[in-house]
């Protein structure tokens, strides 16, 4: 094994939103999680709702950064619209000096 250049490894202490602590092998200190074993409604058998807050609110924020009109579009859609995007600017570029000085003409 080469020397310095795997991440330092602790005895993590992993702290649940329940109270609940326990400790793993990590390259991180200390670990937070929403749901463990002790309070999962398939460990537990209790049905429960479980809802971590704020991933139903970073799902929504995700999707209110795309585009708007994009978000229902496959991926391929969106390549192919943002490529057609490209094309036109390009095409509204002055080909050549001529079309460039028609154009500053045209303004003044």
């Amino acid at each position: 094994m080469k020397t310095a250049i795997h991440p330092q490894y602790y005895n993590a202490e992993v702290t649940c939103a329940c109270g609940n602590t326990f400790t793993v092998g990590s390259t991180k200190q200390k670990i937070s999680v929403d749901i463990c074993s002790k309070c999962h409604p398939f460990f537990t058998g209790e049905m429960r709702f479980v809802d971590a807050m704020g991933r139903v609110e970073r799902f929504q924020q995700k999707m209110a950064a795309t585009p708007t009109g994009t978000s229902g579009l496959s991926k391929k859609m969106r390549k192919s619209l943002k490529k057609r995007e490209e094309d036109e600017k390009e095409a509204a570029k002055p080909k050549n000096l001529k079309e460039m000085f028609d154009r500053v003409r045209s303004q003044v």
